[in-house]
């Protein structure tokens, strides 16, 4: 069934082509969300305004069009999927307004969770609720499903922090609540609504025995059905509007802003873990730390612990831990130490009376808090690493009432067992009675599916009829839960949802089958497939934790979206298709654009780097590997020759000009994509280092690994730092006292990197061992340290460096290891940009760059949602559009900037032409700021003559 002609037509006036989406890649992409259901929508369209929004319900509703709202799509139960018109979140819902010292906070719906809180945290202010997704779900997410989490409990959860909401009904109708002109218009435009809603209030608090069950309902963790619990806690009909909308799934009306009460964020927190010898005496401990100063208490069951036994790091006595254990992982923040203190002496004495099988006491270092915690957030990809390809992962959440906990678990174990989900933990917010179950599902044949739907039926009847329970706690309803509304409920308050439901979106057209359905199946239709692929990504769970940090998210595919369709043409391809059309797609929205720098690996659940997957088609469809070998011989050759491009280019800029020399490449560009892109901060040639032998000093020695980039790419000559980097960076490495030296046949050697990334693996290789053992040679066995001056190419190299003995060191982590205590720093007023690489995060090292280039200025600027520059080695040549979108809000983020610092030298290129300020290596700065301190003011400095540097023969 195709979308009306009149519908299509106002689409297509209102919302320009490049954010209409109809071919079939497309709509499988945005097609995908983490539940295991997936529906083709029939069109998707990237909104970015309010009024768009307005008017394309307004036709929706004229033509009896279904639409479904989409924030980050890391929902859980299939509530962000259609099979009609998606409408998706495009870049322009990131507004956000602090009042009263941070005290509330206005959000659009495109803020990550994550983001309002480093808003937040200068406050010491932080949202109340804090889903394990808030890295990579959105606001409005948070607030369509009422998401809560591991501290936020039922009072800090959207519900009941929510001071306002501007919200867009199923009409096209707007209304601000915190506006008195706007909510006075909507009370006479829709006073009947109104009315309708304040009568359906009174109605249910006069009816005791349904606002009683409601009050019980909500006294649980519990995101089954619609918020009628708006019904008996408020009188006035618009603030019992506001607070449906609040975990509705958007299926009542469209949340365009949202403003919370936001919570204090307490500093200081001690965490400890405790081993009960069983899940009954478990439970007798989380009631009595019910009334204790605790801010999370996890429950993990034994088969959560021995998910994750064998992790690096995990106590050893985990693996040695009785059948029945069960476990406590308790945290309690406060205010100061002194009052952290007295709540962990508090909460020990709570427990002292318990019979424990094993402990890690209190701890408040951050380390350890981490290793911890890493227990209880490995558990959940521990299960999805050992799951069989082709089935997926389902995570349920359940709320027990606390008083019968003990015996919830027990039941629910048992039930897991009687299905055959051997391979299924749990574990939960304790403190809520909020259990997490989560086990490998196929849906590949009736008798999987058949097994699925017997363990549901037999989950809601112990969950919400014998125990009284809640079937969603914290995930929201979906379609997975669906059918079991009225059962959870009861027939009044289910028929009272419908009410509301026809009352407010009385032609259907928002999200159906979703929260309520009329299909007792529906739960059981449109199931995921999960086909092979490739074994680097078949343990994809589709989560969409990877796509904030992607740069060709939003211009092409995410990581998670290449890996809907890498598995949707290799199931084509066994089933016999042509998938020609496809894979020419897939070309260059999959693989051409793809950036390849896995900080996807670093925010996936299971480990994941869908870079990995592209440098191996890469590798699969290369056709040149006799001229990538000549290369990789002949390095030097190759190297100048890239100087000699870089002169001529840059002397053809100088006889026609800047700008009329970036027409010229572009016209030729559009001509052929062959023709490079040429860069606002062109690079001058860098001069071949000069070589001297090292000087018979006493000075400890560094060995400096110049990256081929340095020595082939000076500074822009625009840029105002004119001195080449090698020489900055030796003088720098002099000033705290080093001799530098450098390795023999310098032009020759390469990490290998440009070769693997072009699908050119064992050339790259090859030039990697090569360089590990001139860097041997030159070190002495390892004796002295080696300085590499851009971090992608250190991390290439200590990635699985088998020989130990090399000290190898990236720019930041050797200054802030080495070279902190050696100088004196005098900050400068100005403010600075800091990019910090991918490689920069892949080796840890995020932190340190900042430390120092606070140490560096009174003001340092990290631009917000920048996590990858997008130029990846070259891409910013050949793939401009990739850097561009990428680096799409740098400028406005630091124009007030004076320069701009990093560690790659051509992630600056690209900085440097988007931002309109110079990027340059973080030495720059350093230099520029510190003096040696005295106890090497007096040091002899052998050094060799300008423009010679010492090498190792």
């Amino acid at each position: 069934m195709t979308l009306p002609a009149r519908f299509l037509a106002h689409a297509q006036a209102l919302i320009p082509a490049e954010r209409r989406f109809d071919d079939p890649m497309a709509t499988l992409a945005y097609g995908t969300d983490a539940s295991f259901y997936r529906l083709l929508p029939k069109l998707v369209i990237r909104v970015e305004a309010e009024a768009e929004v307005i008017s394309l319900l307004k036709a929706a509703v004229a033509d009896k069009v279904a639409v479904t709202f989409r924030a980050a799509g890391t929902s859980l139960s299939g509530q962000a999927i259609s099979d009609s018109v998606l409408l998706v979140l495009g870049d322009h819902w990131n507004g956000r307004d602090i009042r009263n010292q941070g005290e509330q906070i206005r959000l659009q719906p495109g803020v990550i969770g994550a983001q309002a809180n480093a808003w937040l945290k200068p406050y010491g202010r932080k949202l109340g609720p804090d889903p394990a997704s808030i890295n990579a779900c959105k606001i409005g997410g948070i607030v369509a499903n009422n998401a809560s989490g591991m501290c936020c409990g039922t009072a800090q959860n959207t519900y009941h922090t929510l001071a306002g909401l501007r919200l867009v009904l199923a009409d096209g109708t707007c209304v601000d609540t915190e506006s008195q002109d706007s909510v006075t218009q909507f009370r006479e435009s829709h006073a009947d609504l109104l009315a309708t809603l304040e009568q359906l209030g009174e109605e249910v608090r006069a009816d005791e025995a349904l606002a009683a069950r409601i009050r019980h309902k909500y006294r649980l963790k519990n995101t089954t059905g619609l918020s009628l619990n708006a019904l008996v806690d408020y009188t006035d009909p618009l603030d019992i509007l506001g607070h449906l909308l609040v975990g509705s799934e958007g299926t009542l009306g469209f949340i365009s802003s949202v403003t919370y009460n936001t919570v204090v964020d307490l500093p200081h927190k001690a965490t400890a873990l405790v081993v009960f010898p069983s899940v009954e005496e478990c439970c007798r401990a989380v009631t009595a730390l019910r009334s204790q100063p605790v801010a999370a208490v996890e429950l993990l069951d034994r088969r959560s612990l021995r998910s994750v036994q064998h992790k690096p790091g995990m106590p050893t006595f985990v693996q040695h831990l009785s059948s029945g254990a069960c476990a406590l992982l308790i945290e309690s923040t406060a205010g100061s130490t002194e009052t952290l203190q007295t709540q962990v002496a508090q909460v020990v004495a709570t427990l002292a009376s318990f019979e424990v099988e094993q402990r890690i006491a209190f701890t408040t270092d951050p380390t350890e808090n981490a290793r911890l915690w890493a227990i209880r957030k490995g558990t959940f990809p521990a299960v999805g690493a050992v799951r069989e390809t082709g089935t997926t992962v389902i995570i349920e959440d359940v709320t027990f009432p606390l008083e019968r906990l003990a015996e919830g678990v027990n039941r629910l174990l048992a039930l897991l067992e009687k299905h055959r989900y051997d391979e299924a933990i749990l574990f939960g917010h304790a403190l809520e009675g909020n259990l997490h179950f989560v086990f490998t599902q196929g849906f590949n044949n009736p008798e999987e599916i058949a097994r699925y739907e017997a363990l549901m039926a037999d989950v809601a009847q112990l969950v919400a009829v014998e125990f009284g329970g809640s079937l969603k706690a914290e995930h929201g309803t979906g379609r997975n839960m669906a059918p079991f509304v009225e059962l959870e409920w009861g027939t009044q308050a289910y028929q009272l949802m419908w009410t509301l439901k026809r009352l407010l979106d009385p032609h259907g057209i928002l999200n159906p089958d979703v929260v309520l359905s009329e299909d007792p199946h529906i739960h059981l239709k449109h199931l995921k497939p999960m086909p092979a692929a490739d074994v680097l990504v078949d343990k994809c769970i589709e989560c969409g934790f990877c796509e904030p940090v992607c740069p060709s998210r939003g211009l092409t595919l995410s990581p998670r979206q290449r890996i809907v369709m890498w598995r949707d043409i290799q199931a084509r391809q066994r089933d016999g298709q042509n998938t020609t059309a496809l894979e020419q797609q897939f070309q260059y929205h999959g693989i051409d654009t793809c950036a390849a720098t896995g900080l996807c690996a670093e925010r996936c659940p299971v480990g994941i780097n869908t870079g990995d997957l592209i440098k191996k088609l890469r590798t699969a469809s290369a056709e040149h590997g006799r001229t990538a070998s000549w290369a990789a011989e002949h390095f030097a050759t190759l190297l100048a020759g890239g100087r000699v491009g870089l002169r001529l280019a840059n002397g053809a800029q100088r006889l026609l000009g800047a700008p009329r020399m970036a027409r010229y490449a572009a016209g030729l560009r559009r001509v052929s994509q062959a023709v490079p892109h040429w860069p606002a901060a062109l690079p001058q040639a860098q001069a071949p280092v000069q070589f001297s032998a090292p000087s018979a000093d006493a000075r400890p020695r560094v060995v400096y690994l110049a990256a081929c980039v340095s020595r082939a790419m000076g500074p822009a000559s625009s840029d105002a730092e004119q001195t080449p980097l090698i020489d900055k960076t030796r003088q720098l490495l002099e000033k705290a006292g080093y001799q530098v030296v450098f390795p023999e046949g310098l032009d020759a050697l390469c990490c290998g990197q440009p070769f693997a990334s072009k699908g050119y693996p064992d050339q790259g290789e090859a030039k990697r061992q090569a360089l590990i053992r001139a860097l041997l040679k030159a070190s002495r066995g390892g004796l002295d340290p080696v300085y590499c001056d851009t971090s992608p190419c250190t991390l290439r190299l200590v990635d699985n460096l088998a020989d130990t003995r090399l000290d190898l060191y990236d720019p930041v982590r050797f200054i802030h290891s080495h070279l902190l205590d050696k100088l004196d720093f005098t900050p400068q007023q100005a403010p600075v940009a800091v990019h910090v690489t991918c490689s920069t995060q892949h080796l840890g090292q995020s932190q340190a760059l900042l430390d120092i280039a606070r140490r560096c200025s009174r003001e340092v600027v990290v631009p917000e949602g920048i996590h990858c520059c997008g130029f990846a080695g070259d891409k910013g040549f050949t793939q401009p559009e990739l850097n561009a979108h990428a680096l799409r809000s740098l400028k406005n983020a630091v124009q007030h900037c004076n320069e701009g610092i990093s560690t790659s030298r051509t992630c600056e290129i690209g900085l440097s032409e988007h931002s309109g300020l110079d990027y340059h290596s973080l030495v720059y700065l350093v230099d520029r700021v510190t003096r040696p301190k005295a106890v090497h003011a007096d040091m002899p400095l052998v050094a060799p003559k300008e423009g010679e540097h010492a090498a190792i023969s």
